[in-house]
């Protein structure tokens, strides 16, 4: 799913894995902050078991991976981590290498997975959850226009702690409003 020229969504494959455990392993630290799986990855076999299972829910229409590629590079990840087809809602997730941040990168493919949403999948609503405190994630929310809906306690274990999640939402016609002006 090409965003621009150099910038492109895609679904993993097998000979992503190393790649892909590299970004991460380089970026671990900076992506523990808010990210609680990440212990889960220990090896290029752990990736490659994580876009197995990717692979699985995607045929079965539960969920959706992307890498994200700048310039033939893995510098993240975004995708669906679930979809509600009885409701056609569906929550987004992402991460980005650290050195790639600052960019508008994944405003940008957020808003190309959105569209494919809402115009490709006839998705209804799209969700977005940030960490209370992730302050970066939560302006793309408003960036893309999203509403905040509330803040939901404790809504992830983190490691050692919870921490609370702000919700975000929108919907197709909003979505759509939004792109016209």
């Amino acid at each position: 799913m090409v965003v621009e020229e150099g910038l492109e969504l895609r679904a993993p494959v097998e000979g992503d894995a190393e790649g892909l455990f590299l970004q991460i392993d380089a970026n671990r630290n900076y992506l523990r902050e808010w990210l609680p799986w990440l212990d889960d990855i220990c090896s290029p076999e752990d990736e490659v078991s994580a876009i197995g299972r990717d692979a699985k829910m995607r045929g079965d229409g539960q969920s959706c991976m992307y890498l994200i590629f700048l310039d033939g590079e893995i510098v993240g990840v975004i995708g669906l981590n679930w979809i509600d087809w009885s409701n056609r809602g569906c929550g987004i997730g992402y991460w980005l290498s650290q050195g790639h941040t600052g960019q508008g990168i994944v405003t940008r493919c957020c808003t190309r997975l959105m569209d494919y949403c809402f115009d490709d999948l006839g998705l209804h609503r799209l969700v977005l959850e940030a960490a209370a405190e992730n302050f970066t994630s939560r302006a793309v929310a408003e960036r893309l226009g999203m509403r905040l809906e509330g803040i939901t306690k404790e809504r992830e274990w983190l490691y050692d702690h919870f921490v609370d999640a702000a919700l975000y939402a929108i919907t197709a016609p909003e979505w759509r409003e939004r792109n016209q002006d």
